[in-house]
């Protein structure tokens, strides 16, 4: 890791090493994803996209560009030389925690610097996701998540299902998190697996057929893979079950609170391309127009270390989280309901959330 957190160190001698990384000179335009490579291919043809993917290197590229960027997709030497103190500060603690045999929050985060570009949206070109629609906010403000500022808490149905250890939602589980950032990639005639490191497998059919009849969901959809040439993979994924979020937090530039639904007519469509020895070019375009005003699309690169060490993700091993928000929630407001500030006294045999306005963040209450 410590080697990966060098990286922006090796852009900052000069503008040449960022043109060498494939960095226009108008920071304003994005190249097309380069077809040039020619990928090893399987025992049976097809282009070998396999290996180890962590996505640690762009863990901390924003999905939303942050406004100080302006229209630049691209950061300059300067924005680059200036986040090397971050770089070192990191490298710091790694080395106290190495030093003293311990493992604290500086190994726990995966966090590489160097990361060139501004955002992971490339379209619209502000490299910002578009509005959601009516209908988007409504959903959005019915989702129950432990994300959430002040909600409450009496069933399962308030937490989402990454609190619940299902899914980080799809194409969320598809994008960093904080941690457990592995992705690795085998194929089989007529297949594409991909390992999620965390809560996610997928199996992806190549070739011709069909999605799943309109009645039958996952939480990864219906995926269909085809060859467009030698270097991409291009999957299309529909029939999503609803209720995940489409950006967990965990990635870096999401709308807030673990609440960006999806809806029954969700399309998403990715393609892999291989570019380079070492490097995968993930592109992603999301429609919904229950949700969105208008489709967007993400761009990121891969970088393969096959040395990467993948661990089980034992979310639920000795998880009494879920227990303890319900508890520890019920016992506030039967503080407060005693003290006369809230509506109605806490039911001990309550059973799924009771009647409440999402958007008010929980329970009416009295007072303050």
């Amino acid at each position: 890791m410590k080697a990966g957190l060098a990286f922006a160190a090796l852009l900052l001698a000069s503008a040449a090493p960022l043109a060498a990384q494939g960095v226009p000179a108008d920071l304003t335009t994005m190249p097309e994803v380069s077809n040039d490579y020619r990928p090893a291919t399987t025992a049976w043809g097809d282009p070998d996209l396999r290996g180890t993917w962590p996505l640690n290197d762009i863990a901390d590229l924003p999905v939303n560009r942050p406004e100080r960027y302006g229209d630049r997709f691209w950061k300059t030497p300067e924005e680059i030389a200036a986040e090397q103190g971050r770089v070192e500060t990191l490298q710091d603690a790694y080395a106290v925690e190495d030093e003293d045999s311990t493992i604290g929050l500086g190994h726990w985060i995966e966090y590489q610097a160097g990361a060139l570009r501004t955002s992971m949206v490339v379209a619209p070109a502000n490299g910002r996701l578009p509005a959601w629609t009516d209908e988007g906010r409504r959903r959005s403000a019915h989702m129950r998540s432990s994300w959430h500022i002040g909600q409450t808490y009496d069933w399962t149905d308030d937490f989402d299902t990454y609190d619940r250890c299902i899914t980080r939602g799809f194409p969320a589980a598809m994008y960093p998190a904080r941690y457990n950032n592995g992705i690795r990639i085998f194929q089989s005639p007529g297949h594409v697996g991909i390992v999620i490191e965390m809560l996610g497998l997928r199996l992806i059919p190549i070739g011709e057929g069909g999605h799943w009849p309109a009645a039958v969901t996952g939480w990864y959809g219906s995926s269909r893979g085809r060859w467009l040439d030698h270097n991409t993979l291009e999957v299309e994924t529909t029939n999503l079950t609803t209720g995940a979020t489409v950006f967990s937090n965990g990635t870096s530039g999401v709308p807030i609170n673990n609440s960006t639904p999806v809806s029954e007519r969700a399309k998403v469509v990715e393609r892999f391309s291989i570019v380079g020895p070492n490097t995968l070019t993930y592109e992603m375009t999301y429609d919904d127009p229950v949700v969105w005003t208008a489709p967007f699309t993400l761009q990121v690169d891969w970088t393969r270390d096959d040395n990467y060490e993948m661990f089980e993700y034992a979310c639920h091993e000795g998880n009494v989280q879920v227990r303890g928000y319900i508890a520890s929630d019920r016992a506030r407001r039967e503080d407060e309901y005693r003290r006369g500030r809230m509506v109605e006294p806490i039911d001990p045999n309550a059973g799924p959330p009771p009647a409440m306005d999402p958007a008010a963040g929980g329970l009416r209450r009295r007072g303050n």
